[in-house]
């Protein structure tokens, strides 16, 4: 038995017969609240900053909007290989109280469930992370590199004052990254789809509403027939490169075998997604509307870019013969992914297996998140985390105590296999 070995073994028996202080850890997260909007991270980061140091670590914060706060500490040397562990701290808002079988913020452990807002969404990911990289610690452990825990607050609206500010600042930088966003149990996600949000605003002329189609423009109704060409991007056929072919074939095994999604869904991850999520035009059903302004989310897969979908979009807007503007918002960015055989997926997958005992493998994610921002900085990263799916985003979320207690030991062990292993 090597001697990695034996540490990993160690690191798990402290992390079983210190299951309470994790879960406890992840209840006071939940019962912080910090939705966002409006986004104010004062609280939770104050939280988090008091329980890091008490283990001696360094907490820094930036605050590149008032009250959003981002924390970085470390632990380790500056040579060898560096590991960033990264999480949010903001949550999608709880709603109506009163459609909650719980208070949302309540982080109430019951039947083996952490109960609240965030609970896999992804608190007990981050309290994952947090609680991982302080066990290295508090073990006194000698690491032949480094860890950087990387806690933002901006994820939820896709904002730039997260990961985006510490990448483009150089306050964080890494041979490899995981994410502890919310995850199969078994198959981390390595890619994702890429975002193309765009707002198109119609234009037409005004008149008496009893003129209507007579005199002036509807651009209501010139607005249903843009959206009919939008829509149109679902059937328009993407080439898909060689080199993902696997990965998406896993995929829908993963979706198939996994998610219970028969093949119509499947189609998803080589086809645009088409989602027009908002319009608003006119001012009275007797007036004819003079605007029309809709919102669409697209998701886009390998083999095509945003740059070749707007200018498809223009090419059919314009041959309609319609006044309109069109300009982009949100979510921005191409499909992307990190090479499963990358030395910080191996470390994740591998151990997923060593905890579970289960094939593990990764798999492509057809909506967005902060990943995108590390593979544009050329840091590998991969995505895993606790979560029972179906509550995410949704009222009464919750997390499995065990699925916690999983993805802790995990992060411990790959981090472990990453920093110990000599290749880059």
């Amino acid at each position: 038995m090597t001697d990695v070995e034996v540490l990993k073994r160690r690191i798990i028996r402290e992390i079983d017969s210190r299951k309470q202080e994790l879960v406890e850890l992840c209840s006071s997260l939940i019962r912080i609240p910090s939705e966002n909007p409006p986004g104010d991270s004062t609280e939770i980061s104050r939280f988090i900053a008091g329980y890091l140091k008490q283990f001696g670590f360094q907490v820094d914060f930036y605050e590149p909007k008032e009250r959003m706060y981002n924390l970085v500490a470390g632990y380790g040397r500056d040579e060898g290989k560096h590991l960033i562990l990264c999480g949010h701290t903001d949550v999608v808002p709880a709603g109506d109280p009163s459609k909650w079988d719980f208070p949302p913020f309540s982080g109430e452990v019951k039947d083996g469930w952490i109960l609240g807002r965030g609970a896999s969404d992804m608190k007990g990911g981050l309290s994952g992370i947090i609680f991982a990289v302080s066990l290295l610690k508090r073990l006194n452990l000698e690491l032949p590199g480094k860890i950087t825990l990387a806690i933002v607050p901006d994820e939820e609206t896709g904002g730039k004052y997260g990961v985006p500010f510490l990448l483009e600042n150089g306050i964080i930088h890494g041979d490899g990254c995981l994410i502890a966003e919310p995850s199969s149990p078994l198959n981390p996600t390595i890619g994702q789809k890429g975002a193309f949000w765009f707002k198109l605003t119609v234009f037409g002329e005004p008149g008496h509403g009893s003129l209507s189609p007579v005199a002036g423009r509807n651009a209501i109704a010139d607005a249903i027939k843009a959206i009919a060409k939008i829509q149109e991007l679902w059937e328009l056929p993407i080439p898909v490169p060689d080199e993902v072919k696997p990965i998406i074939a896993r995929t829908k095994r993963y979706m198939k075998e996994v998610e219970k999604l028969d093949e119509n869904y499947q189609k998803v991850l080589e086809r645009i997604t088409v989602n027009v999520g908002t319009i608003s035009g006119g001012t009275k059903s007797n007036v004819i509307p003079e605007s029309c302004t809709v919102e669409v989310d697209c998701r886009l897969p390998f083999g095509i870019n945003h740059e070749k979908v707007a200018e498809h979009l223009h090419r059919e807007l314009d041959g309609l013969g319609i006044r309109y503007q069109m300009g982009t918002f949100g979510f921005r960015g191409n499909a992307n992914f990190t090479p499963p055989d990358d030395p910080v997926c191996r470390a994740v997958i591998r151990n997923i297996s060593y905890v579970t005992g289960k094939e593990a493998y990764g798999v492509l994610q057809w909506a967005s998140s902060d990943a995108r921002h590390f593979r544009a900085h050329r840091i590998p990263v991969l995505q895993y985390g606790p979560a029972h799916l179906p509550s995410i985003h949704g009222y009464n979320e919750k997390v499995a105590v065990e699925d916690v207690l999983r993805c802790a030991k995990v992060y411990a062990l790959a981090a472990i296999d990453f920093l110990f292993s000599s290749s880059r």
